[in-house]
């Protein structure tokens, strides 16, 4: 599965934290992030992220058109609605994103954790998309 994790600059240590305590579940997906957070995600974790762009320099575009492309399958933002106008990726662009294409989105940590244990039950499956 193909997991998109952005942070706004508030959250990115509460993503890192995330992805500590759940890095064996991690460990077994492609993970894909706009650059500085998947930087500081690789930093903390050892895990392997694929890194676009800083969100201000145009990754926030990149991570959309990985979502347009289905390219990716689960996203994981941790938001701050005050400095979303000053960080590139807003949250309703990637919430319309991910309800136009059906993917899962988590814009808090209860979410982001229930996700990932769905992910390990097989709760959550790879979803197959046509072409919209």
């Amino acid at each position: 599965m193909n997991i998109g994790l952005i942070a706004h600059n508030t959250k990115k240590t509460l993503l890192e934290n995330f992805c500590i305590a759940y890095k064996g579940s991690l460990k077994k997906h492609h993970l894909v992030a706009t650059g500085m957070t998947g930087k500081r995600i690789e930093a903390a974790t050892g895990l392997t992220v694929t890194k676009f762009l800083p969100g201000i320099m145009g990754g926030d575009k990149q991570f959309q058109n990985e979502i347009i492309n289905h390219d990716i399958d689960m996203v994981i933002f941790f938001h701050h609605d005050i400095e979303s106008k000053d960080e590139g990726l807003s949250l309703a662009e990637v919430m319309r994103l991910c309800d136009f294409y059906n993917i899962p989105l988590a814009t808090n940590i209860a979410t982001a954790e229930s996700l990932i244990m769905g992910l390990d039950n097989g709760d959550i499956v790879e979803q197959r998309r046509s072409e919209d």
